[in-house]
């Protein structure tokens, strides 16, 4: 893994964290309804699909730059 990678990895990881602990989850942690679907399940999803995204998207972009 490249140097210049790790730290964007890295602070990525820090921001999945934040995302996923107690504070946060509590504001989505209600009894609404999107759709069909409970407020807190659309919420952690979503912010999974994020930071898989996020993630592909720094590594393809790291990739793409070597010779």
């Amino acid at each position: 893994m490249s140097n210049s990678l790790t730290p964007r990895l890295l602070l990525l990881s820090a921001i999945a964290l934040l995302l996923f602990e107690y504070p946060l989850l509590s504001l989505a942690d209600k009894n609404a309804l999107l759709g069909e679907l409970p407020l807190l399940y659309v919420y952690s999803f979503s912010v999974w699909l994020l930071l898989i995204v996020l993630t592909a998207l720094l590594i393809r972009r790291k990739k793409d730059r070597i010779p």
